[in-house]
């Protein structure tokens, strides 16, 4: 039995034809990035930029 399985595979070839899609592959990727900034000013620090705005 495995005899005959061996000799019909050797039979039909190991051929494959593969053949390139007519319309160009699209992907859609749909990224959304959220992006969170928390700053903490000392005190004096925060003073200071209210007494000065012009520095920054």
């Amino acid at each position: 039995m495995a005899g005959a399985a061996a000799a019909t595979v050797m039979m039909t070839g190991g051929c494959v034809n593969v053949t390139a899609p007519d319309k160009p592959i699209v992907i859609n990727l749909n990224i959304s990035i959220t992006q969170e900034v928390v700053y903490r000013l000392d005190g004096e620090a925060k003073s200071l930029i209210q007494q000065n705005p012009g520095i920054f």
